[in-house]
């Protein structure tokens, strides 16, 4: 697990949040550069300016709004310039003075489209500082700026002064977004000390201290930098031996508060025998599930930025083949395949495949007659266990009438244990019955006496045949 330094002295706050809407996923590849489209995904950016009254104060040496829209202005220009990127513009606090408190007082006012740089420059420079501090409501309203995308990498940055001043709870609101499918993951540019904005904050971001406008420029073009980029990384599927040897497995990256594919691949060793390396988007947190059997599953992943990511799995397989000593008797034939001990089963494999499976014990449930239970199978690590099952007898049974049977398998201490029950409207039929001792009972349907049962023991040898007459 990866762990962040938080810086917390804040009173202007910069605020980055990346969302993606659960309706605008696509449920295959989510990384950048390896998309269900085949083409890098664009990069929409929400800037949420603050315009409230407190943004008209003093800071090194100018207006706090001043600062903050020249700086911005420069940040414009920067990703103007950049290929899949748009950009859009909600501000609040701008349209009614206080007081009164007006807590609705937020507004996309430059939409996203291409080439709207300009647009966003001009309604900047008319905003002057008036009203309050709804944030909760302005994050709330967020996620209906971004137009429906199937490729996109949304990004909210917020630029405030101030701590939430309406009722409304930013915490919870960002938690309420990824419950929902929308992923949070905010950096914070903090200049100050004000304990309000440790409270409000504190359960949203990484904290970056910015003690004058200069060092304010620097960590903005950070945060820029850091969240359109994205992050290398690898899967090491190990082996017993912790070597990352394990490879042709599907992979999947859940978003890990709302549950959603980001990624999916099969996973690969490249052409020197290494993990294949990957593009992941790293402003999200994830969980990862190796399909293997049964599958693999690691919480709570976090990237680091900046630097190769290894993730390591353990995933040591083995393999399985089930076959007949001879014949096709049982070919195609379904086998459950279950973890030793647990009732559930956790692979349907056919007689004659070759299964592979993580390390451990299995129990076998073979759907033959009599019901085969294997106990207790050890598959180890890059090895073949085989179980072989002796093959079947066939046996026919013949009535001139047909008629309700049962058919036993005798044990050593002579108890019939249950087998099936016959077909009641067949006057013929035939199973492949495993080696070993017999007992069938069986009453014509038109005899409506008792007395008229027959009871018949016989043995099956593999590969016999055997006629049952019930005359």
């Amino acid at each position: 697990m990866y762990r962040y330094h938080i810086l917390r002295r804040t009173l202007m706050v910069f605020t980055a949040l990346v969302l993606t809407p659960l309706l605008n996923l696509s449920p295959l590849l989510q990384a950048q550069g390896v998309t269900t489209s085949g083409y890098e995904p664009k990069s929409r950016i929400l800037f949420i300016f603050d315009a409230s009254n407190s943004m008209a104060g003093q800071w090194d040496g100018a207006r706090k709004i001043d600062i903050a829209r020249e700086i911005l202005f420069e940040m414009v220009d920067s990703l103007e310039q950049m290929p899949n990127v748009e950009m859009a513009l909600r501000v609040y606090g701008h349209q009614s003075p206080v007081p009164p408190q007006d807590c609705s007082d937020t507004k996309l006012e430059v939409p996203f489209s291409p080439n709207n740089a300009s647009l966003i420059r001009q309604k900047l420079r008319f905003i002057n500082p008036k009203g309050t501090t709804p944030i909760a409501r302005s994050l709330e309203l967020a996620p209906g700026d971004f137009p429906s995308c199937g490729n996109c990498r949304n990004i909210i940055l917020l630029i405030t002064d101030g701590v939430e001043a309406c009722d409304g709870d930013p915490c919870r609101v960002s938690l309420r977004l990824q419950q929902q499918g929308i992923i949070l993951r905010p950096f914070v540019i903090g200049i100050g000390s004000d304990p309000g904005f440790r409270e409000t904050f504190n359960c949203i971001g990484e904290y970056y201290d910015a003690p004058n406008s200069q060092e304010f420029r620097k960590v903005l073009k950070v945060v820029i930098t850091e969240a359109l980029n994205v992050t290398s990384a690898q899967v090491n599927l190990l082996d017993t031996k912790q070597q990352p040897a394990e490879t042709d497995v599907n992979v999947v990256f859940y978003d890990r508060f709302s549950g959603v594919i980001r990624y999916n691949m099969i996973h690969t060793l490249n052409s020197k025998g290494n993990p294949d390396t990957i593009s992941l988007d790293h402003l999200s947190t994830y969980n990862v599930k190796v399909q293997t059997i049964p599958p693999v599953t690691v919480e709570n992943i976090k990237l680091v930025t900046g630097r190769h990511n290894t993730i390591g799995i353990d995933a040591p397989q083995g393999y399985l083949h089930i076959r007949t000593s001879r014949g096709k008797a049982y070919d195609n034939e379904k086998i459950l395949v279950k973890r030793a001990g647990d009732p559930k089963t956790i692979n349907i494999q056919e007689m004659g495949n070759v299964g592979k499976y993580i390390v451990g014990h299995y129990d076998l449930e073979i759907p033959i007659y009599p019901l085969m239970i294997v106990e207790d199978v050890e598959i180890l690590q890059s090895y073949t266990t085989t179980v072989e099952i002796p093959a079947p007898g066939i046996v026919t049974f013949n009535s001139q009438q047909p008629g309700a049977g049962t058919l036993y398998q005798l044990t050593d201490e002579g108890d019939q244990v249950w087998v099936m029950n016959l077909l009641e409207n067949s006057k013929s039929q035939a199973f492949h019955l495993q080696p070993g001792s017999y007992r069938v009972i069986f009453r014509r349907a038109d005899l409506k006496s008792t007395s008229y049962s027959l009871v018949h023991d016989f043995k099956v040898d593999q590969g016999s045949s055997e006629t049952i007459k019930f005359y």
